[in-house]
């Protein structure tokens, strides 16, 4: 169910978008960068398991 909202319809949902894109960003990010560490802290353990 949407509200009525009048002349400002266009100035919220674009607002609504920006939003939800922000987030949709944020999130992928987050995700990518925490592959990432995951990968280094692997490399880095396999590297101490060999020099011990």
């Amino acid at each position: 169910m949407m509200p009525d909202l009048g002349k400002y319809a266009d100035a919220v949902l674009s607002a609504y978008a920006a939003s939800a894109l922000l987030l949709v960003v944020l999130v992928v990010l987050t995700l990518l960068r925490g592959r990432k560490v995951r990968a280094e802290m692997a490399r880095l353990e396999d590297r101490m398991r060999r020099d011990a």
